[in-house]
């Protein structure tokens, strides 16, 4: 079965969920309002439905390939649908026009960054680390850098990549080793070994434009003395053609458990006299910058998880209802029946949906927040909506790559024995979901940041301004009065409830017990989570039922009210039991000595 673009719910959450009206607003988006929104994602599912998801079973058997020379070919296929995405603008779809970019919202960009995801991952990830790459130059770099390199970057002529780990330094970028000399043109001569580089080889594009964390000579120690530098594939002249080949080079490929098709490089600078590099911004300041592409990346990565959710949940339906196999439990069928008549069935079918529908409505509030942050003209809204985007960006990185592992796992179970072969496809979303949860900052990583940054740094105050907002929508939900509603109400306020319990016990013990705060901090951002998807959810029931009451797309009106209901009752539900676990189970967590292990 190919994939098919889920538009109808893409365009329900831009229209009532993240409110693509409010959105048209501000300065810059007057154009971008829900027609301009529908046609562009009509336009994007086009071109994932028909060209770009039928390789994606191709990729994971016939994976990039490194040969002599330090090359690396990717996916037969692969090049021909990069050129078709970079012809038809999608590369530049929300970068500033000024670079030739569509200067679109956030709100579109990141439900066409979905399709692209749940079409095919592995081709996905290219275009994912150029969107980084443009970010941080159009933070950082001198006019000079953005002239030389953003136009190709945006229009997707060309590709980019981010080089911060290396052997001795994952997610400590204190141990960085890579080095940067001073030349006297102005330039750095660059030396050093970088691994896990996403497309950091390939040959779909004419340049490939690095992105690489090094210290200049005599530099401070750890993070203070880490500076960034644009580290170009080739030479650009300065009439913008491409110049001698620099002095980076691919030594190896890993071979991976997923995303098999996209090449992820080892790559070496300076081997041959030193890799020319250009600094970006200031000395020393480096990890800020990058701090920027990891910001937009690891928003994009929960976007991957909602995707290739969605792609899982579209395969096991399929499945469900072609697979005969015993007579239902109720005796609707006298014989064998298609599984999906099953009661267990549907509960794990009816998980997918629910978890893949509350994270991307959560995402696509978190898009319209962003787009606010950066648009708007008072300088309070800004506030407000950037420490609201700020306070999700851990929770849509962290709570929707993990759900994609229990989603897509639950896709292998839905299959059955055939879920464990191969050839049915439903294992690729397996293995590919599982790098999700360990790039761009593993999820205790994004649970440590939710921890101290979000949380334990304002004692916990933008948290209960959250909680503040979800109160409001179960008073709405109580005066709606419905069945469905009422019982929403109660999961969601049992639900916040245990996120206050939460946020004041990791409020208390941040500091004064580091240990106890966290032990719970990965329970803690699936929590918070869990109740940011339900909370979304519930306000999409509100809304399904005033369009059901106007006799609006009824179907899909009453399938959205079924969904937030089975959310609240069957995940959302989760969330008193993990609060036990955070606020009474700590000790628990760090009593056994490292020795006992």
């Amino acid at each position: 079965m190919s994939y098919v673009a889920p538009l109808k719910d893409m365009l329900f959450n831009i229209e009532h969920i993240a409110r693509i009206d409010q959105v048209a607003q501000l300065p810059g988006f007057e154009d971008a309002g829900l027609e301009t929104a529908q046609a562009v994602l009509e336009e994007c599912a086009k071109l994932n439905e028909g060209v770009i998801a039928p390789l994606n079973w191709e990729g994971d058997k016939n994976p990039s390939f490194h040969h002599s020379g330090n090359q690396v070919t990717t996916t037969p296929g692969f090049k021909e649908a990069y050129k078709q995405y970079a012809e038809g603008g999608w590369q530049g779809l929300q970068h500033p026009v000024d670079f030739g970019g569509q200067g679109l919202p956030k709100t579109i960009g990141a439900a066409c960054g979905e399709m692209l995801n749940s079409a095919n991952m592995s081709f996905a990830l290219c275009p994912l680390l150029t969107d980084g790459a443009i970010e941080a130059l159009l933070t950082a770099a001198s006019d000079d850098l953005k002239a030389t390199y953003l136009e190709k970057l945006v229009s997707g002529e060309w590709t980019g990549t981010m080089n911060l780990t290396e052997p001795q330094a994952g997610s400590d970028l204190a141990a960085v080793r890579s080095r940067a000399e001073p030349q006297p043109d102005g330039t750095y001569k660059v030396f050093g070994t970088k691994i896990y580089i996403t497309y950091g080889e390939h040959d779909m594009a004419d340049n490939i434009v690095h992105l690489v964390l090094a210290r200049v000579t005599g530099a401070p120690e750890g993070v203070k003395g880490i500076s960034l530098f644009v580290v170009p594939k080739f030479m650009v002249n300065p009439d913008g053609t491409l110049g001698a080949r620099n002095d980076v080079h691919c030594v190896s490929i890993e071979h991976k458990m997923g995303i098999k098709a996209s090449p992820t490089a080892v790559l070496q600078y300076g081997d041959h006299g030193g890799a020319v590099g250009y600094l970006v911004g200031e000395e020393n300041r480096g990890l800020e910058y990058m701090f920027i592409m990891m910001n937009a990346a690891r928003y994009a990565v929960g976007v991957q998880g909602i995707a290739i959710a969605e792609r899982a949940y579209q395969k096991a339906v399929q499945y469900a209802r072609d697979r005969v196999q015993s007579r239902p439990v109720d005796g609707s069928f006298t014989a064998a029946a298609p599984i999906i008549h099953h009661p267990d069935v549907k509960r794990m079918l009816m998980t997918m949906r629910a978890v893949t529908e509350g994270c991307r409505a959560m995402a696509s509030v978190a898009a319209a927040a962003y787009d606010a942050a950066h648009h708007h003209p008072d300088a309070e809204a800004r506030k407000q909506n950037a420490a609201f985007y700020e306070f999700l960006v851990p929770l849509v990185k962290g709570y929707s790559t993990e759900m994609s592992l229990e989603v897509t796992s639950l896709g292998v179970q839905v299959h059955g024995g055939m879920g464990f072969i191969e050839e049915t496809g439903a294992a690729q979303y397996y293995r590919d979901a599982k790098i999700l949860t360990i790039y761009e900052g593993t999820t205790a990583i994004q649970a440590n940041d939710l921890v101290g940054r979000k949380t334990a740094r304002d004692g916990g105050a933008s948290a209960k301004a959250l909680a503040a907002q979800i109160e409001a929508t179960e008073a709405a939900l109580k005066a709606n009065g419905s069945a469905n509603a009422l019982a929403v109400a109660k999961r969601l306020g049992a639900a916040r409830q245990a996120f206050v319990d939460v946020v004041d016990f990791i409020a208390a013990n941040t500091r004064a017990n580091p240990n106890a705060a966290f032990a719970g901090s990965v329970p803690y951002l699936m929590l918070a989570g869990n109740l940011m998807a339900g909370w979304q959810l519930a306000r999409a029931l509100l809304v399904a039922q005033e369009q059901l009451a106007a006799g609006n797309d009824v179907p899909f009106m009453q399938a959205k009210i079924t969904t937030a209901r089975f959310y609240a009752d069957h995940i959302l539900s989760r969330a008193p039991g993990v609060r036990d676990a955070i606020v009474e189970g700590a000790e628990a967590v760090t009593a056994l000595p490292a020795e006992a292990f």
